[in-house]
């Protein structure tokens, strides 16, 4: 045998000797950090206990933990392709950073993963985050905040499909008509606990709705707003006007809203 044989023997030897196994669950740690697999914990809210899904790209799924862990699982596995794994607690950044949205800071930046959606269902979601805690916004505004006033039915569908509900506040889309309408987290009456407890008030809300007052003006400023308006609840009652309808308010000579951006939609 040479020399260089042995040596090379040697060294296979002693680098077997340096070989330690991996830390459980590293590989999935490291799956989860490069997206090609899901870390999910539960949390509070409103509603009750959420599971939240998440890997490197960021948030990739919230739904009702009612169903149970291995319900969840399984349907994460069908929707995107990849496990999922539960731990006990959402990494401290991350949670903070939902915990601000939630709380109404739309400036905390909550990193979300939305890969096998469409531009058009992604556009529509940042149109939904633009809508402040507490507002509401009809399907029209979406659509025409995104440059396709023509695709009400569209985004509602988009809506309808958002994989991070509460992250991304489809809850804060209404009917054209004005009516809270569904909510793919739990239905109507999840849509109206989540409402009231972001300050809105549902039953005021509908109340007008069912009256045909679509749109708020101030009799003093001459502007008119979406009803849910921050601006146009703090106009006292006496000074507050009702319409129908864009047209009639841009009729009765009033302008709109720069911030809430009034639009024209046939209910």
């Amino acid at each position: 045998m040479t020399t260089n044989h042995v040596e090379a023997s040697d060294l296979t030897v002693a680098l077997a000797d340096l070989a330690v196994a991996a830390p459980p669950g590293l590989a999935g740690r490291v799956l989860a950090e490069v997206g090609l697999a899901d870390h999910y914990a539960r949390i509070d809210s409103p509603i009750g206990p959420l599971f939240v899904a998440w890997n490197g790209r960021g948030v990739s799924s919230v739904v009702s933990a009612a169903g149970g862990a291995s319900t969840f699982e399984a349907d994460h596995r069908a929707r995107t392709g990849r496990p999922a794994t539960a731990t006990t607690s959402l990494p401290p950044r991350l949670a903070r950073a939902i915990a601000r949205r939630l709380g109404g800071d739309r400036r905390a930046r909550v990193p979300l993963d939305l890969r096998g959606h469409t531009d058009f269902e992604q556009d529509v979601w940042r149109a939904a985050l633009q809508i402040p805690r507490g507002e509401v916004r009809p399907y029209g505004w979406v659509a025409a905040e995104i440059g396709r006033p023509k695709a009400v039915r569209a985004v509602g569908t988009a809506l309808g499909h958002n994989p991070v509900p509460l992250i991304v506040p489809c809850h804060r889309v209404v009917r054209t008509d004005g009516m809270l309408g569904q909510y793919s987290l739990g239905g109507a009456e999840n849509k109206r606990r989540i409402l009231a407890a972001e300050g809105a008030d549902p039953d005021a809300l509908e109340g007008a709705a069912r009256r045909g007052e679509r749109l708020s003006g101030s009799r003093t400023t001459r502007i008119f707003c979406w009803p849910s308006c921050r601006h146009a609840r703090r106009v006292l009652p006496q000074y507050q006007v009702r319409f129908r309808s864009f047209r009639d308010a841009e009729a009765a000579g009033y302008r709109p809203c720069r911030v809430c951006r009034p639009v024209s939609v046939a209910a």
